[in-house]
């Protein structure tokens, strides 16, 4: 076997390695005195390797900007407008349903990045993420940590309800300099 074949055989089971093998989007219930309770929908995947990683890119070399800082703020007011909008016109009538939730939050995570994506603000890396879950008289917090740039780095946030679900979305935007 020729060293190509050998590198791409271990690229290839690494990746497939990386997902477990119940998979994060299942949903387990617990029974607790008789109840059962769901947990919160939450998804991680990634893309099945494919013919692209027959043929690696050629490495671009790029000139240094000495750029440390953006020409335009990252817009936080109108990033917490679309939050408010995708999740409010996709989530308005929907039922919890673990199955239906688990693709909610591909679909809403997609959309609010393509969204964002097309203010085109430069030099920001974007990060989306979801969470939703069964409302049913339970309390949850939901907290992050990041380490960044106060000055140049930041975030939008915005919850929903409604009757049986809520969500919650989290958008971080870190400047790359």
């Amino acid at each position: 076997m020729s060293d190509l074949a050998k590198e791409k055989a271990a690229r290839l089971l690494k990746k497939r390695g990386s997902v477990s093998s119940l998979g994060s989007h299942d949903v387990r219930a617990k029974e607790t005195g008789g109840k059962i309770k769901d947990s919160i929908s939450t998804v991680s995947y990634i893309d099945e390797p494919g013919h692209h990683d027959d043929n690696p890119r050629p490495a671009v070399q790029m000139e240094n900007t000495f750029q440390l800082a953006p020409h335009r703020r990252f817009p936080v007011l109108t990033v917490n407008d679309i939050l408010k909008d995708v999740l409010a016109s996709y989530l308005q009538e929907e039922k919890y349903e673990a199955e239906l939730c688990r693709q909610m939050t591909k679909t809403i995570s997609e959309v609010i990045k393509a969204r964002v994506k097309d203010l085109m603000v430069p030099r920001y890396k974007i990060i989306v993420l979801i969470s939703i879950g069964q409302l049913s008289d339970q309390n949850m917090r939901i907290g992050s940590r990041c380490l960044w740039d106060s000055s140049n780095d930041t975030f939008s946030s915005h919850s929903f309800k409604n009757s049986s679900l809520f969500a919650v979305a989290n958008v971080y935007a870190v400047y790359f300099e």
